[in-house]
């Protein structure tokens, strides 16, 4: 770019195949803060201020989970544990960081929400989040959000996150999980037991054993749905701190034709997660394959 190069390519968290491509946010953010490096009038275009959210964006439609320590968008991007960095920053912020959260489109400050936030807070919150919510998806939302505030004390942006992506961003439910029972334990086979409603109003039960809690709930999956496609990959987070924290679980699985699909699922309940993903995947699949052909497929 120095040098007169106006085009560069890159993608948004530096996704892609292999070693993957140069960081969008890294790219956008250099030119812009450092435009004393740059002969001309180099610039973007990009607004900065949706970098964080469209990172996370991708985050979650790919299912590839940022790393803390990623420049620009790692949570721990703007963290500073040093006593001597802290000092510093409470003194000169621009001493140890040449931009700022606000840059990227993070708050300085974080608001808290509780069971006692009340309708109003939750929906306002919900629109200073980037949330445009119908009517119903609003209804949605609050009951879900009532549900996870009384399991914990303090729901916070990510929590609202997860639930919006979890109960209101979600595919046609071919299969709805309508109970859910796993029992493991030390020298005790994991079993999982479920019960799943179909979009005829069916209802199918099954129990099954695994080689962990998990694994038993897949398991008996598979076997009320029918459908048993491949787990390619599993991974779980949580998405605030504290032993109250909420976690989301990130499943890929391939069809019989080779395509893959990523399910997400989010709970207080890390087992109740994994298995709310495992089941998003397997609706899109049904759904995607609904829209193609017009029927279903095994998968």
């Amino acid at each position: 770019v120095r040098n007169g190069a106006r085009q560069i390519e890159c993608t948004i968290n530096g996704i892609g195949e292999r070693a993957g491509n140069a960081a969008m946010e890294e790219v956008v953010m250099a030119i812009h803060t450092r435009h004393d490096f740059f002969e001309g009038n180099v610039t973007t275009n990009i607004k900065t201020q949706e970098i964080f959210r469209t990172s996370q964006l991708v985050s979650q439609l790919t299912g590839f989970v940022i790393q803390p320590n990623k420049a620009i968008v790692g949570k721990n991007a703007f963290a500073h544990e040093s006593g001597i960095h802290v000092d510093g920053i409470l003194k000169h912020r621009e001493t140890y960081e040449i931009m700022t959260p606000e840059m990227i489109g993070l708050s300085g400050s974080r608001m808290v929400l509780g069971r006692h936030s009340g309708r109003h807070g939750f929906i306002d919150r919900c629109r200073q989040l980037g949330y445009n919510l119908s009517e119903p998806e609003i209804q949605t939302a609050y009951e879900k959000f009532l549900e996870i505030a009384d399991k914990k004390k303090e729901i916070f942006d990510e929590d609202i996150a997860a639930i919006i992506n979890d109960e209101v961003r979600t595919v046609e439910q071919t299969y709805v999980l309508e109970y859910l029972n796993v029992t493991s334990g030390t020298g005790t086979i994991p079993t999982g037991t479920v019960r799943i409603r179909t979009e005829d109003g069916k209802v199918h039960q099954a129990a099954a054993c695994g080689d962990g809690p998990v694994d038993a709930a897949y398991e008996a999956i598979r076997l009320a749905t029918g459908q048993k496609p491949e787990l390619e990959n599993y991974s779980m987070r949580a998405i605030t701190g504290g032993k109250e924290a909420m976690g989301e679980a990130t499943v890929r699985i391939k069809d019989a034709n080779g395509r893959t699909y990523i399910g997400r699922g989010a709970s207080t309940d890390i087992v109740e997660a994994s298995a709310k993903a495992y089941l998003d995947a397997i609706n899109r699949i049904a759904a995607c394959v609904g829209t193609n052909h017009g029927e279903k497929a095994n998968l």
